[in-house]
């Protein structure tokens, strides 16, 4: 299967369908992120700390697998030169979209994350990769291209599941919220779901998802060359109601330097 091909058209659907990480920020965001207030989430809820932040006016930023015109425009409105790279045609559209609105010169390319074969080495001082490589089936792929392509004294943020919530099978979760541990690690939508599950996920559009392991997630920044400086763990929104998230982080957020 290629997965890749299936999650591009997936997220496609994603934003026609309206999904909240394909919705454009609004004319108050920018018009705040313009005056020096703004916040961006690498994961669902917690806001990037400021200080994990390399100077933006005038920095050249990648937003890595980032689409959606959420990241990317603040990032824009703040001072910064942004290109962001997704494998949604649907997704960049929206970022050149609040680019059209707000008169943001914001650079758009489609492709895998795990091809930055688009850019040179050395071209940006910040990649910006929010929660995105679970639809990706390989991540190190990803840590030695964001490596490539930073300057030295460059930066990497990067948010990623806790690999822990896919042994669960939430199919089967009860009514009462309690999930059953079905699965082995690493865990992929397209080989680890019984094949009727996995073909009632692809019928609905939904995309396919790839759990990495933690070796590959944080080791796999390491040894691509990168210095970790920090790492904040998160949750889902409590409106989501999620049963897991009431027990333990479901998100890793990284920062990492480039020496």
């Amino acid at each position: 299967m290629d997965v890749v091909s299936y999650n591009r058209d997936a997220w496609d659907r994603r934003v026609e369908e309206g999904n909240e990480w394909t919705v454009p920020v609004g004319l108050e965001v920018i018009a705040a992120a313009r005056r020096g207030v703004w916040s961006i989430v690498l994961t669902a809820v917690k806001p990037v700390p400021k200080e994990w932040f390399p100077r933006l006016q005038g920095a050249d930023i990648l937003c890595l697998a980032s689409g959606g015109g959420q990241q990317g425009p603040v990032l824009a409105a703040v001072g910064g030169n942004v290109t962001v790279f997704d494998n949604s045609p649907g997704q960049l559209a929206r970022d050149r979209e609040v680019a059209e609105r707000e008169g943001l010169a914001i650079r758009t390319v489609q492709g895998d994350m795990r091809d930055l074969s688009a850019f040179p080495d050395e071209s940006f001082d910040l990649v910006f990769h929010p929660v995105s490589n679970v639809f990706c089936p390989a991540v190190r792929p990803v840590w030695l291209e964001a490596f490539r392509v930073l300057r030295s004294g460059g930066v990497l943020l990067a948010g990623f599941m806790n690999p822990a919530g896919y042994i669960f099978d939430w199919d089967e979760a009860d009514e009462s919220g309690a999930l059953v541990v079905r699965y082995a690690l690493p865990y992929a939508d397209a080989t680890s779901k019984p094949r009727a599950a996995l073909e009632a996920q692809m019928e609905k559009g939904w995309p396919l998802e790839h759990s990495h392991t933690l070796t590959d997630l944080i080791g796999g920044q390491l040894d691509a060359g990168f210095v970790l400086t920090s790492l904040y763990e998160d949750h889902h929104p409590e409106e989501w109601n999620d049963p897991l998230s009431k027990y333990m982080p479901v998100y890793i957020a990284t920062r990492a330097v480039k020496p």
